[in-house]
């Protein structure tokens, strides 16, 4: 079965070291979503990462794979290979034009969220004022589903998310967000959340976040306690993984270019102190952990195999390989 990480993030920088794509790999992972650039990262940033990974990653074939449809994540898993897709979080580097989704897919973007944390023209954001999804986020949504680029709501404020799920004829996901029943942070979504997900036939994929977890060094057992939440609530069906791993590489600077305030995009007052340099993560060695940390909770083998990777594969196979209109 394939095991799928909604989630990651390297440096976004062209020259950024692929070896936590190893780790993945020997981890017995088949499908990664990278992250090349959130709201405050202009085209300029943007473009050259999304640039260099491909090419790195089409240089390697031997290790590596850009995925069109899960079959060919099937495929990678059959080689020994790990498929990578790419992912944006916030929809400013859509420059406010619904085609551009189309585009990035072209590119390799598989799963884009519309608000990083702050309000924008699309849509709000999880640390700013309530805002619901504007008229122009609406054509986004719609811009989604027909481009078959997975909608993914992570750092959006709760109106938001709702009007998102209401508006989308696909499944839509949380690639990275945690119960708010469980830890008190703007990051988590609420219940009523996690059901409206589920209704669209989504997944919420638990992150390895320490402040999200309320675990200062993260581990298995922090994170099935967190999936057994969603679970309980709304079956194990729509029960992922993304642990959203900053793997920062010494020497390397992938700040945006000024003007950039962390304060802004990572409030002290959401409980982020020093921006996101004080989060912990959980290690990517926690993927061999979670079948027995799992099979402990009273998991059976299909429900291990659809929270590890098939339930992602599902909604995938129903947004990216829809048929044309």
């Amino acid at each position: 079965m394939i095991r799928w990480e909604a989630h990651t993030c390297l440096p976004l920088h062209p020259d950024a070291s692929f070896a936590p794509l190893e780790h993945y790999r020997t981890a017995g992972v088949h499908y990664v979503s990278i992250n090349v650039g959130m709201d405050m990262n202009p085209l300029s940033q943007i473009l050259p990462v999304i640039a260099a990974f491909r090419a790195r990653l089409l240089a390697a074939p031997d290790r590596y794979l850009l995925p069109d449809t899960v079959a060919d994540i099937e495929r990678a898993r059959h080689e020994g290979k790990l498929a990578v897709g790419f992912d944006l979080e916030g929809a400013l580097p859509l420059l406010e034009r619904p085609e551009m989704v189309a585009l990035y897919r072209d590119l390799g973007v598989r799963q884009i969220h519309f608000a990083y944390n702050r309000n924008n023209s699309v849509a709000g954001g999880c640390h700013d004022a309530p805002q619901g999804l504007t008229a122009l986020g609406r054509r986004m949504v719609e811009a989604m589903n027909a481009a078959g680029v997975i909608i993914d709501c992570s750092h959006t404020e709760r109106r938001t998310t709702l009007d998102i799920m209401a508006h989308s004829d696909r499944p839509v996901v949380f690639s990275h967000a945690n119960p708010l029943a469980l830890v008190e942070h703007g990051r988590n979504i609420t219940d009523e959340q996690i059901r409206a997900c589920a209704t669209t036939g989504g997944v919420v994929c638990i992150s390895g976040v320490s402040s999200f977890l309320g675990a200062e060094s993260p581990a298995a057992s922090d994170i099935v306690r967190h999936l057994l939440h969603v679970a309980e609530l709304v079956g194990t069906r729509h029960v992922g993984l993304g642990l959203d791993i900053g793997f920062g590489e010494p020497g390397l600077d992938d700040d945006p270019p000024p003007p950039f305030d962390p304060e802004y995009w990572w409030p002290a007052g959401a409980g982020y102190g020093r921006g996101i340099r004080q989060m912990r993560y959980a290690p990517v060695d926690t993927w061999k952990q979670l079948p027995e940390a799992l099979r402990a909770a009273g998991m059976d083998d299909n429900d291990i195999d659809g929270i590890l990777g098939g339930n992602m594969a599902r909604v995938a196979r129903q947004v990216w390989e829809r048929p044309p209109a």
